[in-house]
């Protein structure tokens, strides 16, 4: 045999000695690959995935849900906040960019309304004649009974809304602080409450030990109230908690709550402030459980898979009816509100929910003719020359749709549900109206004073009334309950977003040579932010109905 035949027999006999351990490493790194594929599609990043700053597109909605960016510190250091997948559909929710100044009229399948719907709302609003406001908070505030009081102007005391104020003080505070700190709840020190408490009568104490999540650890914060994401430099306005004169309110806890929910719906319905607490409560939950979404494009829907609960959210602008037909005097382009039937947007999924919570209020402001009975009675920034002497403005309307919409529900046959109205949320356009040099630019604390705002007063005191009246209507058994923050939460100038309303490194953010403001929203709330305390306010008053003896 020749020397060359006996070289090739030589590796024939060498490769087939290798080849069982070369098919094992290749099995192996295809195991391997096939391992990293997994993990990296049910990572959320990979779940998220979309350009910088492109939103996800929210159909009938004025803000789009996006993806967080940068941190901030955690609720508590000694407790890990995991991350886990979502389990997003493609199929219910597009990817369309869209520009941040683009208004469009909400009603149809493609509505939605850009930031500016929050400046041309303070431009409208400030449109009414400042002495019918007067006149209207004068011949209201007449009748009231809990009528708002101006808290202690002594620098050492807390921000309260009842007349108890604690003197209490704290060396470690931050140096623009004079406010006390609140230890206890981070100490794990609190209060049985009996249930008798009254939740908004208190103060807001320094609250050292940060919010209960960061949008690093969430995934649904909407770019326009991701104020730090934005480049908001401060966050002490993440500090801040509420503090009950007669008890202590209870930290939120998730995995509690989506007990008490086991089988149940929670929904909010309203406008894009009702969107704002709905995110915050999905931010809160989803520190404990990742959701998966079961929505489509006319209801998100949210589903916790431990306890089979459901967080929902539908959009209805103002509560009631709205038809986009002439009819009469108003034309096609001005919204018809009718002010005695309640929007079936929401109606036809009442039996399906277990909580409600409604918002609403800040779309009166909008150009609109109201309808009652099938004639037009009034309308905000309409009513035609030869039309004669309007009925109703745009602040007796929010009363009346108030009213309609409770009523309604209470009368429901197959609704037995809890029903919570949470306040007319307060604006912090500052020093004039949006256009005029209003402005909450530079706010870091809440304020030492109640300042009041002749809108908010107004909107407020129409908004309780209408609650009252469809209360005395309810039958026997109806739940219908307010969840009144309005004055509480007029304190916080300093939880808005303001000029840091989007990641553009290249923003405005301080006055102009002449004083001018820049764009600015001083009426959605950052998140984190005091928008979080709505929610530990509701789990509880939520927690007292549903563990009732």
């Amino acid at each position: 045999m020749t020397m060359a035949s006996k070289k090739g027999l030589f590796s024939a006999f060498a490769l087939a000695r290798t080849a069982p351990a070369i098919i094992v490493m290749v099995g192996a790194f295809g195991l391997m690959l096939f391992v990293l594929s997994q993990l990296l599609i049910s990572s959320p990043v990979y779940q998220w995935r979309k350009p910088a700053n492109e939103p996800l597109k929210d159909i009938k909605e004025d803000i789009f849900i996006k993806q967080s960016t940068s941190g901030s510190k955690e609720w508590n250091a000694s407790r890990q906040v995991q991350i886990l997948s979502s389990d997003l559909g493609q199929d219910e929710i597009t990817v369309e960019p869209i520009s941040s100044n683009e208004m469009q009229e909400e009603g149809d399948s493609k509505s939605s309304v850009s930031s500016n719907e929050i400046q041309q709302q303070s431009k409208e609003r400030s449109s009414m004649p400042s002495n019918e406001i007067q006149e209207q908070i004068k011949e209201n505030r007449s009748t009231s009974s809990n009528e708002m009081q101006e808290p202690s102007k002594d620098k050492s005391s807390m921000f309260s809304v009842s007349s108890v104020i604690s003197n209490d003080t704290d060396e470690n505070l931050p140096p623009s602080s004079n406010l006390a700190s609140n230890l206890s709840p981070v100490d794990g020190i609190q209060k049985v409450d009996s249930g008798s408490c009254d939740l908004l009568k208190g103060k807001w104490v320094y609250h050292p030990a940060g919010p209960l999540y960061t949008n690093n650890t969430c995934m649904f914060i909407t770019q326009m109230q991701n104020c730090q994401g934005n480049g908001r430099p401060d966050k002490e306005y993440e500090n801040w908690r509420w503090k009950p004169d007669d008890c202590d309110l209870p930290l939120f806890d998730g995995r509690k709550f989506l007990e008490l929910m086991r089988d149940k719906t929670v929904a909010f319905v309203g406008d894009s402030v009702a969107r704002n607490q709905f995110e915050s409560m999905l931010c809160i939950l989803s520190q404990v459980e990742t959701p998966r979404n079961r929505g489509n494009r006319l209801m998100q829907r949210w589903h916790f898979k431990s306890t089979n609960a459901f967080l929902c959210r539908i959009w209805s602008s103002w509560l009631v009816h709205q038809s986009s037909e002439p009819l009469q005097l108003a034309p096609k382009e001005v919204a018809k509100i009718h002010l005695d039937i309640p929007d079936e947007t929401f109606m036809n999924h009442l039996p399906k929910f277990d909580v409600v919570i409604l918002s609403s209020g800040h779309w009166f402001a909008k150009q609109s003719a109201y309808v009652l009975n099938g004639n037009i009675v009034g309308g905000q920034l309409w009513w035609p020359k030869g039309a004669g002497k309007m009925q109703i403005n745009n602040i007796k309307a929010f009363g009346i749709s108030v009213e309609t919409t409770l009523t309604a529900i209470a009368a429901h046959p197959n609704y037995t549900g809890l029903v919570i109205v949470r306040s007319f949320s307060p604006d912090h356009y500052e020093g004039g109206a949006w256009n005029t040099g209003g402005s909450c630019t530079g706010k870091t604390g809440p304020a030492d004073k109640f300042e009041r705002n002749g809108f908010t007063d107004i909107m407020h005191e129409k908004q309780v009334a209408g609650f009252k009246k469809a209360v005395k209507k309810a039958r026997p058994g109806s739940k219908l309950r307010l969840m009144d923050i309005t004055e509480a939460f007029s304190y916080r100038h300093d939880g808005h977003p303001g000029p840091y309303r989007s990641p553009d490194p290249n923003k405005i953010t301080k006055r102009g040579p002449n004083g001018e403001p820049p764009p600015q929203d001083c009426l959605h709330w950052c998140m984190p932010g005091p928008v979080d305390t709505w929610n530990e306010i509701l789990v509880e008053m939520i927690r007292r109905e549903f563990e009732a003896p």
